[in-house]
């Protein structure tokens, strides 16, 4: 199909987002405009300094000013979600006893930044009404823009066995039992010992294939063959593909099992490469994901082993062979269980136009593509939010006009938190008691014919609008999405 194929398909998209209810809902006279749902997600990735910190060896104070600036970005431009990576390669962004520090922060490996970002990006994002999701690796174990000697506690050192090298990059083996059972625990780890809000997995499961001879796509084979020959010698019957799939598999669904046993609240996404197979549908090529990464994304998705999905579609909506929209489709065909599916956008690399035009795709698609993922931080960095010819402020001023919640996910629990009560209005300040299970406060009001509304951390109980309040309603809104009866 063609790109005005589909901007027809997303007619109107702009201002129908998602209710709270699930419905598109018009304006009832006296009654405040329903409240939009959309996961509005930031990947913010620290491996090789992508977006954060800009540079190792900063000083903590400098690392936390520039982390604080990129969550008062997010918050600017009506965000709602921060998936800040804090495990690019067995290390850590965070303070474990599992895994070394990463070079990432101090240039470095092991050596100690003198702090606790993820700690403290979970209060700052939530202090700012923005969910905070922990964004991890779960096999590579080192990078290959890699500069200094790995840490004595780092696996290449004390489980050599465990680690594989691949051309320059280097891996933990999911065939190896007890490697897989180690990035489970350190996953684990993770969600016990912090208040995030979701957890979310990349595309490298095994690594992307290289080659020893490119023009004739000769394979240099992975190199787990101890693994192999000991599950074919007990008596394994699966071909080498199909097992390398089945510890994918095993992984995700064990993962999402355990997350759900201790918190489960906490919400677990994947984000696969954006092509299953060639030929899925008939008319995509490029990449085979299934037979090259062993990452079966279809069989999670219809599985119900996450609780969204956010498939990197990093094409353009014209592009023949791998087109936004008919991937996205299809994407949405697979989805039996009806989690979340939000696509991730290749932000920094196309113009505003086109991420406006995938936006309004996503919003016009039936079904569960309430919400999307940008890609990368770096280009959100750069631009007023005023000025609509740089991304940040085509997104702030046209794309995003007013605040979104996340949306709910009923199949984790529905119960409603109890709505707030003794709303008051004095001139142009609104007052509530708090409730005990609000993440975060939508709070609208009407001036004249206006009505206006801002989405605040739980821990608020008013709010100074800056104009004189005609009416206002308060609504909470717990952890997983769930909102009040209105007041």
């Amino acid at each position: 199909m063609k790109r005005r194929d589909f901007l027809t398909l997303s007619a109107g998209a702009g201002a129908a987002l998602m209710t709270s209810d699930g419905q598109a809902h018009a304006q009832s006279a006296g009654l405040p405009p329903p409240i939009a749902r959309e996961f509005r997600g930031l990947w913010v990735a620290s491996v090789n300094n992508i977006d954060w910190p800009s540079k190792p060896g900063l000083p903590p104070e400098q690392q936390r000013a520039e982390l604080i600036a990129l969550l008062d970005r997010a918050k600017r431009l009506k965000l709602n979600a921060v998936l800040l990576q804090v495990r690019t390669a067995c290390d850590a962004l965070y303070r474990s006893e599992k895994e070394p520090w990463s070079e990432y922060l101090t240039g470095t490996m092991g050596q100690d930044p003198g702090w606790d970002p993820l700690a403290e990006a979970v209060k700052e994002a939530h202090d700012r009404g923005i969910e905070l999701h922990a964004w991890v690796n779960p096999f590579r174990a080192r990078q290959s823009g890699a500069k200094g000697p790995a840490a004595p506690n780092h696996l290449s050192v004390t489980r050599p066995g465990w680690v594989k090298t691949y051309g320059n990059l280097q891996w933990l083996d999911p065939g190896e039992s007890d490697a897989s059972k180690h990035s489970l625990d350190v996953l684990m780890d993770i969600v016990r010992r912090y208040d995030i809000d979701g957890l979310h997995v990349d595309d490298y499961f095994y690594p992307y294939k290289i080659y020893t001879d490119e023009k004739n796509k000769i394979e240099k084979p992975f190199p787990d063959e101890p693994a192999w020959k000991r599950y074919t010698l007990s008596g394994g019957k699966l071909a080498r593909s199909d097992w390398r799939r089945k510890n994918i598999d095993d992984f995700i669904r064990d993962l999402y099992q355990q997350i759900k046993t201790e918190k489960p609240w906490v919400k677990f996404g994947i984000s696969p490469f954006g092509i299953w197979r060639p030929g899925f549908p008939p008319q995509i090529t490029g990449y085979d994901s299934y037979e090259n990464l062993y990452g079966d994304s279809r069989k999670w998705m219809r599985e119900g082993w996450a609780d969204y999905f956010a498939p990197q579609l990093y094409w353009k909506i014209d592009q023949a062979g791998q087109s936004f929209p008919i991937l996205l489709i299809w994407w949405s065909e697979q989805n039996a269980m009806q989690r979340h599916l939000w696509p991730g956008l290749y932000t920094s690399k196309y113009p505003p136009l086109e991420i406006e035009y995938q936006i309004k795709v996503a919003r016009g698609l039936s079904g569960s593509a309430h919400g999307h993922l940008h890609f990368s931080a770096v280009v959100l960095k750069k631009g007023m939010e005023d000025d609509t010819n740089t991304m940040a402020g085509h997104l702030a001023s046209i794309v995003y006009p007013e605040p979104a919640l996340v949306p709910s996910c009923p199949w984790l629990g529905s119960d409603l938190p109890p709505p707030p009560r003794g709303v008051r209005v004095s001139g142009e300040r609104i007052t509530w008691q708090p409730v005990d299970k609000a993440f975060v406060y939508a709070v609208q009001w009407r001036t004249g014919e206006r009505w206006s509304i801002v989405v605040l951390p739980g821990d608020h109980a008013s709010h100074d609008t800056g104009a004189q309040i005609d009416q206002a309603v308060v609504t909470a809104v717990d952890r997983l999405g769930n909102a009040s009866e209105s007041r």
